[in-house]
Parts: structure tokens; sequence; C-alpha cells
């Protein structure tokens, strides 16, 4: 086995692991006061949760087999799945990075339903979640089954991560129901600095996110490392120029958004598409999920709460069309469609409008069943009062009681 990769995944695996607490500093900061505790529990949850699911089926589900559309059980809680053995890394080493990317997907979830859902329902719907959504869409990308099999292309999720979150997130908002006060005053974020200490260990996670996704310390890995950071820095720039042209002053908390945006967006194309492209795709994303969350999102009154679909959903999206116009052979070996690539961008289009359905109906159904048997929401008395004394029974500002707007 080669040390030199073996070392590198390990370092990218950590990486990844962190983008889960940071996003939890991200949507803690965002959030009102009286929730951030909530907020962060439903992000940090996912870490115990999806790791425990991860070895238990998750990984045979996704990543053995030969079906269309899940895996089989040949590799339950890592039955031979050698620590020393595999295709460039172990088996095992590949087993733990992808482990990671179940965390982070199903905590972007969460984004949307803070502040009003029922920890118990969420904390259900997750791991059902995972085993219904989550593992059959790893293995339909990136183990060889159906997604695969039409010629789409996704380097490191932005269908199985950024789209099948984004939309989730949003049926959970529109079933859930909205806030009490949504339309009727301005919700505010609490903790602007952890906004931006959550986007800052974001934006270093996704190196390891993106870069690792190459499975070896070798070139593939510096380009997915270039364009992704080059997108990200672009669709900052974008974002505080629109704040500048629409509000007459960039925030802080918007240039955060825009990074986080650009990075959403050049996931699945980070191995695919060339360097000078990547500029033109976080250049372009901003706009369109500023507009989305700042017009349609309201038009159609949707209490997407911390805009886990604007940002994800929407980028996602963005990425995915983006990867099908601008994959370089050069690069990753594949034709977008300004190389030619008809095939490869039609599949792309196939792939996203596939996971938009598959994501939407099963999480629709599920947190419908979930609702027959338990309360989905808390009261409109408790929702006042604040999620993190109601749910949990604790405060993270010890002289705060509760009930601020």
């Amino acid at each position: 086995m080669d040390s030199g990769n073996i070392a590198f995944i390990l370092i990218c695996s950590g990486m990844v692991f962190l983008m889960t607490p940071a996003l939890a500093f991200f949507y803690g900061g965002l959030e009102r006061r009286k929730n951030i505790l909530n907020t962060m529990m439903m992000v940090i949850c996912t870490m115990g949760l999806a790791s425990v699911l991860w070895v238990a089926l998750g990984y045979t589900l996704s990543f053995s087999g030969s079906g269309s559309f899940i895996g089989n059980l040949d590799k339950i809680f890592f039955t031979h799945v050698s620590m020393t053995e595999g295709e460039g890394i172990p088996e095992g080493l590949f087993a733990g990075f992808q482990m990671m990317f179940a965390l982070i997907t199903t905590a972007i979830i969460t984004g949307s339903v803070v502040g009003r859902m029922r920890f118990s329902a969420i904390f259900l719907f997750i791991g059902f979640w995972l085993i219904l959504v989550y593992f059959p869409m790893a293995h339909m990308v990136w183990g060889g089954g159906f997604l695969d099999a039409i010629g789409s292309i996704d380097f490191a999720g932005g269908n199985v991560v950024h789209i099948s979150s984004g939309i989730s997130g949003l049926v959970l908002a529109v079933v859930v129901g909205k806030r009490r006060e949504f339309h009727q005053t301005e919700y505010r974020p609490h903790n602007i600095p952890f906004v931006v200490l959550g986007a800052g260990l974001l934006w270093f996670g996704w190196f390891g996110f993106n870069a690792g996704s190459a499975l070896a310390a070798d070139g593939l890995a510096i380009h997915a490392l270039m364009t992704t950071n080059t997108a990200a820095a672009s669709a900052m720039l974008s974002w505080m120029l629109i704040e500048k042209l629409m509000l007459g002053k960039p925030t802080i908390v918007g240039a955060c958004t825009g990074a986080v945006v650009g990075l959403v967006a050049i996931t699945p194309g980070a191995g695919f598409v060339s360097l000078w492209s990547s500029f033109i795709i976080g250049a372009l994303v901003s706009p369109f999920c500023y507009y989305f969350i700042s017009v349609i999102k309201h038009r159609l009154g949707l209490d997407d709460a911390l805009d886990a679909f604007g940002c994800h959903g929407v980028g996602g999206i963005f990425g995915g069309i983006m990867t099908g116009i601008f994959a370089d052979p050069a690069v990753g070996g594949h034709s977008g469609l300004i190389y030619g690539g008809l095939d490869l961008f039609v599949a792309q289009l196939e792939s996203i409008v596939f996971t938009i359905l598959f994501a939407g109906i099963v999480s629709y159904v599920l947190i419908s069943v979930i609702k027959l048997f338990m309360p989905i929401r808390v009261s409109e008395q408790e929702e006042a009062v604040g999620m993190d004394r109601v749910e949990h029974d604790e405060t993270a500002y010890p002289t705060f009681m509760g009930l601020d707007s």
C-alpha cells in the first residue's frame, strides 16, 4: 500500500469530519439565541447516529453488490472489509472517508426546520432518511448503480450530498409548517462571529471533501483543491458585489454565505472542470442563490429557516448543470457541453431531476408516516419560550430567560 496516499486520506477524513461541528457553529450563529443549542444539537447528533448506521448498514448498502438502486448486505458491520488491503488505499480507509460524508449530509437537512421541530422527530427522520435516501443515492452514484450507468458524474457529492439534503430539508419545512412569527418579524443572526467561525472551518474542511475525493495524493487532488478554493473565493466576491448593488453595503454573513454556495457549486465538478471555469461557476452561483433566497422563497412562502435548500439545493443543482457544461476531457476524462459532450449534459440533467424526485418523494412519505405516530413540532407556547429549554432543558446564555423575538 502507498503510505503517502493512506496518510493523505486519513487527514482528509478528519477534515471532512470537522465540517459537521463547523456546520453546528454556522447554523447556531444564524439562529436566535433561545434556539442555538437545539440547532447545534440537531447537527451534532448526526455524528453519532450516522456513524453507527454507516458501520452497521451504510457502507454495505452503498458500496457492495451490483444492484441498480441499492447494495447488498455482504459487508454488514464491515464484514470482509480489509483495513490493510484495497485498490490504492485500504478498503477500510475508503469506508471511513465516505462515512464522514454521511455525517455532514444529514446535518445539512436540519437547517430548514430549526426553531420549531421536535428533536425526537428530526432524530427519527434522520435515521430512516439515511437508510432510505442517502445509502441508495451513494450506491446509485458512486457504487456502480443507476445514475452511474446513465453516464452522469458527481465528483464529491452534488447529487448525493447537496441536492438530496437540500430537497429533503425543503420538504420537511413545508410539512412541519412555518415558524409562528414567519412574515411578522425579522429573523436576525444572534452571533455573527459563530457564523464566521463555522464558514471558515467549512471552507477548510471542504479541501478534504473535494481533494480527498481523488482518493490519492496526486495531481487530481491538487486540481480539485484549486478549483474548490477558486470557486469559493469567486462566489464570495460575487455575493459581496450583489449586496453592495442591492443593499448599499456588503455584509459578513453574506460573504460567508457566498463562500459556502461557491463550495457547494464546485463540489460535483471539482475534479472534472478546468480551473478557469471554476471562476465562472463561483461567480454565477451567487446571483442564482441570492435571488432564490431573497425573492423566490418569500413569494412562495417557504420557511426554509437557514436556507438549507436555498444554498445546498439550488447551489447543488446549479453545480451539477455547470459540470455538464464545463467538464474538461483533459482534466477528468469527461467532455461537457462546450467540448461537444451533449450526452453528458443530458445525463447530468436526468440525474438532477431523478435526485429531486427520489429524495423529495421519499422524504415526504417518511415524515408523513412519522407524523402519524408522534407530534413533529412543538406547541406555539413552547416555540415562544425557545427550543433550548423545551427540548433540552439547557440555555447557552444563563442570564437569558426566553421569549425573545
